[in-house]
């Protein structure tokens, strides 16, 4: 990792797990000149300061192929990562028509502001409490489980044995990925299945640990959504891929 980038994470409280991912922050982002966002399978709404001093929040759909980082001379975020489920419950939005997009959100989205981004706990602390005012109170169990199914699995699980499960259809879970999402099961966990590989080959490890059917198809899916092998991903020239900030040197 570049010496002026600095990232943290935090987990969020154990009642917010199925909704929330994470907290993280990146600093001195400006001086990352070649960044490359890859698919994360995660909704991201981000704090972020200009170089120049200005604020803004912004609500990042699901990226399902790689991009340069956009040059807003962006110094640094915090950010919000959320599960899936939390647009029903939470946000009470679909992202389906921000894939490998954003959107701005309004000033002052739930009181924040830029002093929030002062101190990284204290943006936790007022996130969760946010969050926990925002989530509804009824949570649909099939949906619950159906997350919590994937997830577990890092994405390798058919849709039949899902829907056997949850007791919901095949129909009624594509379309519900659709309506929120903007992209099929299939490809949610393609990009799940990818993300967990990453660990693997930030350690060296560029031959498939997880259900591929051979090397080729390894690769290749890695070259579809990071845009290079898994040996370039591997070596991460500058940092390039800021994913691998989240995954602690062994």
């Amino acid at each position: 990792m570049s010496q002026s980038l600095q990232y943290h994470f935090k987990k969020p409280d154990e009642q917010l797990t199925d909704f929330i991912y994470g907290f993280s922050s990146l600093s001195n982002v400006s001086e990352c000149k070649e960044g490359i966002i890859i698919p994360n399978g995660r909704i991201d709404l981000l704090l972020c300061r200009t170089t120049d001093g200005c604020f803004f929040t912004v609500l990042m759909g699901l990226e399902t192929m790689p991009k340069i980082m956009p040059q807003q001379n962006i110094s640094m975020f915090f950010s919000i990562s959320f599960n899936p489920l939390a647009l029903e419950y939470i946000l009470n939005e679909s992202i389906a028509e921000l894939v490998n997009s954003g959107k701005k959100l309004p000033e002052n989205f739930w009181d924040f502001s830029e002093e929030d981004l002062n101190d990284f706990e204290h943006f936790c602390i007022k996130a969760s409490n946010s969050i926990k005012r925002h989530l509804k109170e009824l949570i649909d169990e099939r949906k619950r489980n159906l997350f919590r199914l994937i997830f577990e699995a890092n994405g390798e699980i058919s849709i039949k044995e899902l829907s056997e499960n949850i007791h919901w259809s095949e129909r009624q879970i594509n379309r519900y990925f659709t309506k929120y999402l903007g992209v099929t099961l299939k490809m949610y966990c393609k990009i799940l299945r990818f993300q967990k590989s990453l660990e693997y080959i930030k350690d060296g490890i560029l031959f498939p640990q997880l259900n591929f059917s051979d090397q080729s198809h390894f690769i290749k899916d890695v070259k579809k959504l990071s845009g290079v092998s898994p040996k370039e991903l591997f070596k991460n020239h500058n940092d390039r891929f800021l994913q691998f900030l989240a995954f602690p040197k062994k």
